[in-house]
């Protein structure tokens, strides 16, 4: 029997995580995860979504296929493979609630940081090497416990102001390339069940579909107002990360 409440809340954190992935809605599509775990397991959300990912990934590739920073995904993407491998690692030992906790709290920094004239100061300048390749490594271990890989890449990201399509594909081409690696160790932690996949299947449409409007709307969004609806975004999904990690963490305490 089909349950109206977990088709209502997985369709809309899919298509959620769409728009995110054309990069729409800044780092809101972190919620995705969070928001599947209000109607199953943490872990098996994570599963399910991979899949879904990729085909997301897929299509924004496509669609920002000419418009990229590649200097900031060669710096970024060292860092990612070995918070991947340390995500593997550990992915028994840390939990769902304290990976939430932890990527709200530094996006919060983030976004205050983001109002001082030092970021202000900053933006534009040349990506830094260890920098970028510290917040690649972050956004790698999160995004193999939960998907949340959003947050630490922006802070790396949004200051160097890029056009909206350029940010939105360096976005697309960097999460494809860690999606992908995740296939293997996913597989082995035993993520991709039968069940997922299944689920996976049916959701993936709703992602595509999520993915085109979003593209549709970034081409054609002003892209100070563009960056103005992202920090707010950013900030609005710090709160809301930092309260559902910070009440798992004393729920389970």
């Amino acid at each position: 029997m089909i349950d109206p409440l977990f088709v209502t809340v997985a369709v809309l954190a899919v298509l959620i995580v769409g728009l995110s992935k054309a990069g729409l809605l800044g780092g809101l599509g972190v919620v995705g995860v969070p928001l599947l775990t209000l109607v199953m397991a943490p872990r098996d959300a994570a599963g399910m979504m991979l899949p879904v990912l990729l085909c997301m990934d897929a299509v924004a590739i496509w669609m920002y296929r000419r418009e990229c920073d590649w200097n900031i995904i060669r710096i970024m993407l060292p860092g990612a493979a070995v918070g991947t491998i340390l995500g593997w690692v550990l992915w028994a030992v840390v939990s769902d609630a304290a990976v939430l906790l932890m990527v709200g709290v530094v996006t919060l920094l983030f976004c205050i940081d983001a109002v001082f004239p030092l970021r202000k100061k900053l933006e534009g300048l040349p990506p830094s090497k260890p920098w970028g390749t510290f917040w690649g490594g972050v956004a790698g271990f999160t995004s193999f416990i939960s998907h949340t890989g959003g947050p630490p890449f922006q802070i790396y990201v949004l200051p160097r102001r890029l056009a909206p399509a350029v940010y939105a594909g360096t976005t697309a081409f960097f999460f494809a390339i860690v999606n992908t690696s995740k296939l293997i160790p996913y597989y082995f932690l035993g993520q991709l069940n039968a069940q997922n996949l299944l689920l996976s299947a049916a959701l993936a449409p709703v992602g595509v579909l999520g993915v085109f409007v979003g593209v549709y709307l970034v081409r054609r969004i002003d892209a100070r107002l563009f960056y103005r609806i992202a920090y707010w975004l950013v900030f609005s999904l710090a709160l809301q990360l930092i309260w559902e990690g910070g009440s798992r963490v004393i729920a389970g305490s």
